[in-house]
């Protein structure tokens, strides 16, 4: 991904501090991952309730919490 466009999103209180205390490369890493993620919902072929379920799903085999 060469081009890339600042947009405005709303998170958790917690999410926001976690991107803003993170290292350049690591907020490099978490921006290309929400902009693939953003990408593969919208090529889905599901309603985007059923991926976000998913998603959460994932996150929280991995130890992430809500």
């Amino acid at each position: 991904m060469s081009a890339m466009e600042t947009i405005a999103i709303q998170v958790t209180p917690e999410a926001a501090k976690t991107f803003r205390q993170a290292s350049e490369t690591e907020r490099k890493k978490l921006e290309l991952l929400l902009s693939l993620r953003l990408l593969e919902v919208s090529r889905a072929r599901q309603p985007l309730e059923k991926v976000m379920r998913g998603i959460s799903r994932s996150a929280k085999s991995r130890g992430l919490t809500d």
